[in-house]
């Protein structure tokens, strides 16, 4: 493919004169056309007379990206963040460096500082919220709550009676004298003793041991949930 007219003329600024700061702009239209290798010979011709021109260290570390020059693009653009720590493309590219990295958790951040100044960058929002469901897994709820174990275990298994039921509460009212009213005493035709309802048998003063083992088993199940969140990546 031929080169833009653009790119002509700028390639023989350049030749006329090596000095002139055309070079950065060469430099650029190169990388959008592709050429890359051209593009990052021309990036270094300039930067060592004009070392401290940011735009054209960024180009030449996203041509570096391209060519998957990793290592080399991540210093480049690094030196750029030191100076100018807002340079959106530069933030870009090195995000777009960690990621082919395979360093998400970098990468995230980097996105993350892109977005904070394109707020409105629909491509940006998506790959951050793709990425961070990589690198920020769900932590297991009743855990990242802090629930205690009385809310874990009424969670799991609905609202759990207190092993002591009812019964042995309304021992304390009859003691108090409150809202407690005398049986009457049965009339001799009433035949034989019938027992108070109000009055709780043996068998149900004893506590439910079901009960206690549905408690045994929500803790259980708290401290699996405890340890899953601990092991996981980002806990």
């Amino acid at each position: 493919m031929a080169d833009s007219p653009r790119i002509e003329d700028l390639r023989r600024r350049v030749q006329k004169d090596p000095a002139s700061i055309a070079f950065a702009q060469l430099a650029e239209e190169l990388r959008r056309a592709g050429s890359f290798e051209e593009s990052i010979e021309a990036c270094r011709a300039g930067l060592a007379i004009h070392p401290t021109y940011l735009s054209a260290r960024v180009t030449l570390g996203r041509a570096l990206i391209e060519v998957n020059a990793l290592d080399d693009a991540r210093t480049e653009l690094e030196t750029v963040l030191k100076s100018a720590p807002e340079n959106l493309a530069a933030i870009r590219g090195l995000a777009e460096t960690f990621h082919r990295q395979g360093q998400l958790a970098e990468a995230l951040a980097q996105y993350r500082a892109a977005l904070a100044l394109a707020k409105n960058d629909p491509d940006l929002q998506q790959t951050v919220e793709e990425l961070a469901k990589s690198v920020e897994p769900t932590k297991p709820a009743h855990v990242s709550e802090g629930l205690s174990f009385e809310q874990m275990s009424s969670e799991i298994f609905g609202a759990v009676p207190s092993p002591v039921d009812s019964h042995d509460s309304g021992i304390g009212s009859r003691e108090s004298g409150v809202g407690i009213q005398e049986p009457e005493a049965p009339s001799a035709a009433s035949g034989p003793e019938v027992q108070s309802s109000s009055e709780p048998t043996p068998e149900s003063r004893i506590p439910d041991h079901g009960i206690a083992e549905r408690q045994i088993a929500a803790l259980e199940r708290w401290l699996d949930a405890i340890h899953v969140a601990r092991t996981q990546p980002g806990a």
